[in-house]
Parts: structure tokens; sequence; C-alpha cells
């Protein structure tokens, strides 16, 4: 079994524990002293960073959250100055204000080692011709997909904006042997597959590695037999170096980066640790990020985080369940995360209030696709029909740029907005059919 950095991933319990409790001190230090809503944490609590002295003892410090984040806006959580900062991502925030996440030298070295784990555990090799495909919202999680492709030495095919049809020419013609993209859309391209008659034992494709959003085993499955590959997928968030905190070995196990990361499982209502095993919140503390450090972030995904026991492919990291819940309302859409909040705040600025509205959504031909039903209120019922598609192209054209979605705006009456919200929901599943 390879594996990509054995000084690491095979490090015995005592060590990880030592190596976390040293990596966590100098955070913790580094964040008390450079970044003020840290410290004022700290001293709400009447805490310091020499309070904690073992890896338990970070349950004295309080979370971080997502609103957290967006408050700070743009540079308030950086613990370095700018001029170190390489590299600017950004996330649309709960708040209406981005969360603005900044990268040093460093800090891009370690993303790319966490990638490149994930690489090697799915079984990548210098041998490989990786190609990527994701949506606009995603471009980020790409670019560093692609940087540790080409670090391990495999043959590249930069992330683009292609037609699924001419995705599937390329994966022919150059012989691609490794797919990386979100599950959505690797299902979408082995229905198109079908559709066009291609048959995939003669396609040079072996792996498909599936990012961003839930794996379900239905999901894998079809993925597999549909493309005829061995998926392996990872688990990460956008605040914290992408798909990075987590990798699947080649035994289907999801081996936690525990020289990176604290990862913590927390009852989601009352926030105390939830016994070994147990399924809980994952709280995620990073200990080697050196401009943009997160203390106890709460991740809002549901998940069981289980100690080492003795994985066949030689890893001692723990292991973690894919995680399939939330604690909270946020949806994953073509691999990037959106709150109806955040798409009620983008209604607001185009009509000037939010009104009623319902998500729907869907799969045609495998492919999510997004429906956000809009009352029409008597100030927009009595407008022309040309002014309102000016309103929903206004909207859509928001969503896209500001939350990164393509999403479908219908405009319906009061009684038809009263029957879609009669089940209690603001976002409603359809199952694949009712749209097809």
């Amino acid at each position: 079994m390879r594996l990509f950095n054995r000084r690491y991933e095979t490090i015995s319990r005592d060590d990880i524990d030592q190596i976390q409790l040293e990596r966590l001190q100098s955070t913790l230090n580094k964040a008390y002293k450079n970044i003020a809503f840290y410290q004022g944490e700290m001293k709400h609590r009447d805490i310091s960073p020499r309070d904690v002295s073992s890896v338990k003892d970070l349950s004295k410090i309080g979370f971080t959250t997502r609103d957290d984040l967006s408050y700070n806006y743009p540079y308030g959580l950086f613990a370095v100055p700018l001029r170190d900062i390489v590299r600017i991502n950004s996330t649309s925030g709960i708040t209406g204000k981005p969360t603005v996440i900044g990268y040093t030298k460093n800090d891009l070295g370690v993303w790319t080692e966490l990638i490149s784990r994930l690489y090697t555990g799915a079984g990548v090799t210098a041998d490989d011709i990786v190609q990527m495909s994701f949506d606009f919202g995603m471009a980020n999680w790409g670019r560093s997909m692609r940087t540790a492709a080409e670090h391990i030495e495999a043959s590249v095919i930069p992330m683009s904006y292609l037609n699924p049809a001419k995705e599937l020419m390329i994966m022919s013609d150059y012989r691609t042997s490794c797919l990386v993209t979100t599950p959505s859309h690797a299902l979408h391209l082995s229905w198109l597959a079908k559709e066009k008659g291609i048959q995939v034992e003669n396609l040079n494709i072996s792996r498909a590695i599936l990012v961003s959003e839930p794996l379900t085993d239905a999901d894998r499955s079809r993925v597999e037999s549909g493309l005829g590959v061995h998926v392996s997928t990872a688990y990460g968030i956008p605040e914290g170096m992408g798909p990075g905190i987590a990798y699947e070995c080649g035994e289907g196990r999801l081996h936690i980066s525990e020289d990176h990361f604290i990862v913590e499982a927390v009852h989601p209502e009352t926030g105390n640790p939830v016994a070994p095993g147990d399924e809980g919140e994952l709280v995620v503390t990073t200990i080697t990020t050196k401009a943009f450090p997160l203390i106890r972030f709460r991740t809002g995904d549901i998940s069981r985080i289980i100690p080492d026991a003795g994985c066949p492919c030689g890893r001692t990291f723990s292991v973690m369940d894919v995680p399939m819940e939330r604690s909270d309302d946020m949806l994953t859409f073509r691999g990037v995360k959106v709150y109806p909040d955040q798409i009620k705040s983008v209604l607001a600025d185009v009509l000037g209030e939010a009104p009623p509205f319902v998500i729907e959504m869907y799969k045609v031909k495998e492919l999510d696709h997004m429906d956000i039903h809009v009352e029409e209120g008597e100030a927009l019922f009595s407008d022309t029909i040309k002014r309102l598609e000016n309103i929903i192209t206004r909207i859509q054209g928001d969503l896209l740029e500001l939350l990164g979605i393509r999403a479908n705006i219908k405009l319906v009456e009061r009684s038809t907005m009263q029957e879609l919200l009669e089940g209690g929901k603001q976002v409603i599943y359809r199952d694949t059919l009712s749209k097809e």
C-alpha cells in the first residue's frame, strides 16, 4: 500500500498526541497575539493559551462560527501581515459579507501536501492522466487539486468550462485515467456516456476522486458501474484548505490528517463532546495554518470520529464517516455551499424586499438543478413582462456572481406559494422523474 508521507501517516498514537499539542499551543499563541477576535474570546472566558496544557483543554475555548468569519470581513482573522499573503480566496458569507481566506506560501505547501495524500490514497501515480471538472463556484478547489496532481507528477488536464459531451470526448481521446469532480457531475457524465452509447470498458479511465458534496453509497456504486471506475472521496471545508482535512485510503476508510487538524465531534445543540465513535457535529481546529488559523470552528457537518483501530493500509490516523447530514440549513448545489438566507439577501437587494420563496432541488439526466419559486407580490404583478424578464435575469446574474450557483427563477402567485409551503419546508427535494 502506497503512502505519500510515511513519516506522519504511520506515526504512533503517542507521537500524534504530542505533535498535536505542540502545534496547537503554537497556533493559540499566535492567534492570541495577532488576532483581536480570538484574544477577545479568550479574555471573555478568562483563559489564555497557557491554560491549554493538553489537547483536551481545547474545550475551554469557545467555538468559532461562520458568522464570526463574516463579521471580521475582510482581514480581521489574518494572523500575518498582508505582505506575507500570496493567495486570497473568498466564500460567500451568511451575513452578507463574504469570508476572506488568506494563505502564505507555507500554507499553500501544506495544502499541496494534504491533497497529495488524497491522490496517493486513491492510487494515483505519475503515470496517470488526471482530468478535472468543477463548476464556476468551485474554482478554488480545482486549483488546489490541480497543483497537487502536478506535485505527484501526474499529467493534468486543467479544469475548464466545457459542455459534458466535450468532456467525454476529451476523456476518450486524451486517455484520461482519473476523473476529479463532484459526485453529481460524475453521475451526469455516466448518464451521458450511456445515452451516447459509449462503451466505458474501452476507455482508459479507472479512478474517480469525487469531492465537495456528500457521497452516498448508492451514488458511489452508480458512478463506479456507470463509468467503470474505483471511486475515492475526501472531506474538507471551504474555510480550511478545501478537501484536505480527511482522505480515503484503498481500504475505503476516511483518514483525518491529524498532524494538521484537530477534529472534535460535539452535540449540535449543547456543544458538549460526544462519546468516541458517537455521531456529532464536526469541530475543526487548524494547527499548521499560518495566515488564517481556525480555532474550534463549527462546520455544521454531522459525522462520527473513530479512533485508530489498525487500518490494513498502515495509516494510524483516526478515521471518520463521510458526513451525510447537517446541523443547519446549508445546501450543497453542484459542489457549492449555499444558505437559504444568502438567497433571501439576493432577492431583497434586487426586489427591495424579501418576498416568500421556496427552493426546489431535483435532478435532470442525473445533473442537479435548482428552481427558486418567488411569490409575485402586488408590485411585481403590475409590472410589464419585459420588466419581469429583466428582474429574473438580474436575480440569476447576482446568484451566479455572488454565490456561484445557476438557478431558475420562477415568479408564482400567492396561492401557488401557499401550496408549495404546505409541507412547512423552504427547501423541497424532488425525485428525478418529476422533472424529466
